[in-house]
């Protein structure tokens, strides 16, 4: 080989090896972050949050909403593209549907964090960073036996099928539910994380089964929709109701004894520890995690420590 072959084979890899490697570069430019949909106040905390951390840290955001659908989501992330963002904070609209919008970021060598929800393939985002639903569920269903009771008809509110953790949440709920063979589940319905869904749902179950005992809910908003519905019947008082989030309407509908408890979600702490990580790639090529998906216990919250909690999903200390 002579010295010119060799010297135009090494200006080729030096021109080929930085769409490749990680690359460390100062902090500052734009983080962009995709929520699902504002109107629900545990996705507006997550955008807020995740947003004031990365000011923090030196950078300009901008938080925009996918409400959950997979073409809007993919729209967004062209945004990203087009506008040059250092880093996505992203809460994919859907498990298997978000892998294509995470692969264009990822051409474009933007580092992907995924918060809240999972992708089902590993490999693509740099993080992602989810609330330990089972263990959530697991408490759940715990505390839900000891306000029911362990005998007697219920139903379940199920969140987005799109969403690994509608699935999660639920098969942790049968994991505990099962032990109590005289507990039995006679109806549930999807109700994707919505009130009104919710709601109207509940409306539905109670028709077809009015002798419930409990309702078991894969979120606060279904859950709320489901005590606005009973309470409509007048039957609230005899018909017990779970949640799962830690959003301030729930915590003082717990504190009014609506509702017999909510699973929090450190939706707070992982959103900031999303944007932390990003910050750390960005400046030194990797997050300082051991590994990508990384899981955040839940907390119980009844009328028994309610007065703890703030409505910003934290604790108030």
């Amino acid at each position: 080989m002579t010295s010119k072959t060799r010297n135009l084979l090494l200006a080729a890899l030096v021109l080929v090896t930085p769409l490749f490697a990680e690359q460390a570069y100062a902090a500052g430019g734009l983080m962009t972050i995709i929520t699902n949909d504002p109107s629900n106040p545990y996705w507006l905390t997550e955008g807020n949050v995740a947003a004031a951390e990365a000011k923090k840290l030196g950078y300009t955001t901008n938080v925009v909403a996918s409400k959950g659908d997979t073409n809007t989501e993919s729209q967004l992330i062209d945004t990203a593209i087009t506008n040059k963002s250092v880093a996505i904070i992203l809460d994919p609209a859907n498990a298997s549907g978000s892998v294509g919008a995470v692969k264009k970021a990822v051409a474009a060598h933007i580092p992907v964090f995924l918060v809240n929800a999972e992708i089902n393939t590993e490999g693509l985002a740099k993080a992602q960073l989810v609330s330990n639903n089972a263990q959530g569920a697991a408490l759940g269903a715990q505390q839900w036996v000891k306000d029911v009771g362990s005998k007697g008809n219920y139903v379940e509110l199920l969140g987005a099928p799109s969403d690994n953790n509608a699935a999660t949440r639920s098969n942790g709920y049968t994991s505990v539910l099962s032990q109590y063979p005289d507990l039995k589940k006679v109806g549930s319905q999807v109700a994707n994380w919505d009130r009104t869904q919710g709601f109207n749902a509940m409306q539905s179950l109670l028709q077809a089964h009015p002798d419930i005992v409990g309702v078991i809910s894969g979120n606060d908003e279904m859950a709320l929709g489901a005590i606005a519905a009973l309470k409509q019947a007048g039957k609230l008082s005899s018909i017990k109701v779970g949640g799962f989030d830690g959003s301030p309407t729930a915590v003082d509908a717990v504190k009014a004894g609506e509702l017999q408890y909510t699973v929090l979600q450190p939706v707070a702490l992982f959103s900031v520890k999303a944007v932390q990580e990003a910050d750390e790639f960005i400046k030194t090529g990797k997050t300082g995690a051991k590994t990508e998906k990384q899981l955040f216990d839940c907390v119980l919250i009844t009328k028994a420590n309610v007065s703890k909690y703030t409505s910003a999903f934290t604790l108030s200390k």
